[in-house]
């Protein structure tokens, strides 16, 4: 398994990769494995707001059918349009060609409740 040491991780495998006062969200590559290939994915539209814990995405899988939701409450600044066409990025690569959504932080300080990589290892060995 594949967990980058700069990214923040969810105990329901999410990951948000900070940038400043903005985070790209997805799901990790636990969670893509445990899917299975994904088929299709439905993303938020641009402008939307969430508070964290909402449900922000769905992929479906050859297996399942799952909700996403999001750690961190913000405004969806961009999504990646290239799902659409190609959901299995999320399987080849969750963490760039896969990421699922940009979004600008509401709450920074809501970061500090993620789990680091020590943490998010421990979690799902």
């Amino acid at each position: 398994m594949n967990f980058p040491k700069e990214l923040l991780y969810t105990k329901t495998h999410e990951f948000v990769k900070p940038d400043g006062n903005n985070a790209v969200l997805g799901i990790t590559d636990y969670a893509q494995s445990q899917l299975g290939d994904i088929v299709f994915i439905e993303l938020p539209d641009v402008g939307t707001k969430f508070t964290k814990g909402e449900k922000f995405a769905v992929v479906e899988s050859v297996k399942a059918v799952e909700d996403i939701h999001t750690p961190v409450s913000g405004e969806v600044m961009e999504i990646n349009d290239d799902l659409e066409a190609n959901p299995n990025f999320v399987n080849e690569d969750p963490y760039s060609k896969g990421w699922l959504i940009k979004i600008k932080l509401d709450s920074p300080d809501e970061l500090k409740k993620l789990l680091n990589l020590e943490q998010y290892k421990e979690f799902v060995d």
